[in-house]
């Protein structure tokens, strides 16, 4: 019985040595355990060392009307996603000396209230204090409208604010609102424009663009909800309502060469993009896990880079260990199939059998 269990464990051990060395099989279990409807919506996912993909595959499906399989080249609506690009383009622009991430919004908005308090900065780290505008239960009224940023921000401004800029943080869409409207006023150009010009164009991201539910999108992923009577087709919104805070669209492929882009300094010299990238503190000293655009953690003493996006009809994620370059992306087109955590487990799956393999 002894030489049994003693077999036994020499065994388990083998294989989780093994597992943890060639760890696609775990992660093809962890993804199908996610996606198991294969006739419903699906999702892409991607792993890369190094900026090269060592992991892509697609689930489910892309269009459940005409049952098409997805595929790793699909198209999604990125939803939160879209902030790290806004934080950078304010970044690009700062760069140029067309504004200063310390300037009050008083200079861009003279009529926005305690717009001499509310800084770039602390619209870029959440801790402005405005109120969010997507928690506003008179938000449905404008869903639907194909408002300018200019009325969008009209449309929340005098809501009463939360906390003082700088006591708290607190995520908050609206100030990201704010900061698209900032970038069309000082570059002269749409937002939709300036992120096509000065990121997609310059990254080579030809599969990415502002979303469009009328533009014809070669690829795209049709984004579903899933009710107690099945899956249905998402609400409809303006993208102008989520606008710089959410409306980006892209796929795994072009995600990985903004990753290249931002670790190569092709956009921004690397003191200007570590802006991105550094914990800022609150008025009482206490330091925020959030940076501009990025969530940034400490997992297990490892750092992590992180944001997940969401948005009717899709639900999106980002892992990268600096360090270690490794990045994880996963899209998905149901709100049913969440990829926040599974993206999370994949990625260290993949940073543990990169370091066994390393001894």
């Amino acid at each position: 019985m002894k030489i049994f269990f003693k077999l036994t464990v020499i065994f388990v051990l083998a294989a989780t040595s093994v597992l943890a060395q060639n760890p696609e099989p775990k992660i093809d279990s962890l993804l199908n355990n996610l996606f198991k409807d294969k006739n419903g919506p699906g999702g892409v996912f991607m792993i890369a060392k190094g900026g090269v993909p060592i992991y892509r595959k697609a689930f489910g499906k892309a269009n459940l009307e005409l049952a098409f399989d997805m595929t790793p080249e699909n198209v999604f609506q990125l939803g939160s996603l879209t902030k790290q690009f806004t934080a950078v383009a304010i970044l690009l622009l700062e760069a140029q000396g067309k504004l200063n991430t310390a300037d009050p919004i008083a200079e861009y908005i003279p009529d926005y209230p305690f717009g001499d308090e509310i800084t770039i900065h602390h619209l870029l780290t959440h801790t402005s204090g405005i109120a969010d505008f997507t928690k506003m239960k008179s938000l449905p009224e404008i869903a639907q409208q194909d408002l300018t940023p200019k009325q969008v921000v009209d449309f929340f401004k005098n809501e009463p604010r939360a906390f003082k800029p700088g006591e708290k943080f607190e995520y908050n869409n609206a100030g990201y609102v704010i900061l698209g409207y900032v970038i069309e006023l000082v570059s002269g150009l749409s937002y939709e424009n300036f992120i096509t010009k000065n990121i997609f164009e310059k990254a080579g991201m030809i599969s990415s663009r502002y979303a469009s539910d009328i533009a014809i999108i070669k690829h795209r992923a049709y984004g579903y909800q899933k009710k107690e009577i099945g899956y249905q087709n998402k609400k409809n919104i303006s993208f102008n309502i989520p606008f710089s805070a959410g409306s980006l669209m892209s796929t795994v492929d072009d995600m990985l060469k903004w990753q290249n882009v931002l670790n190569q300094n092709l956009i921004l010299n690397v003191a200007v993009l570590n802006k991105a990238f550094k914990k800022y503190k609150l008025i009482n000293g206490d330091n925020i896990d959030y940076g501009y655009g990025w969530h940034l953690k400490e997992i297990n003493g490892i750092a992590v880079r992180e944001h997940g996006g969401s948005i009717f009809g899709f639900k999106t994620m980002s892992v990268y260990f600096p360090k270690e370059d490794i990045l994880a992306i996963g899209l998905s087109n149901c709100d049913c199939n969440s990829p926040t955590q599974v993206t999370r487990d994949i990625a260290f799956l993949v940073l543990g059998a990169r370091r066994i393999n390393k001894k």
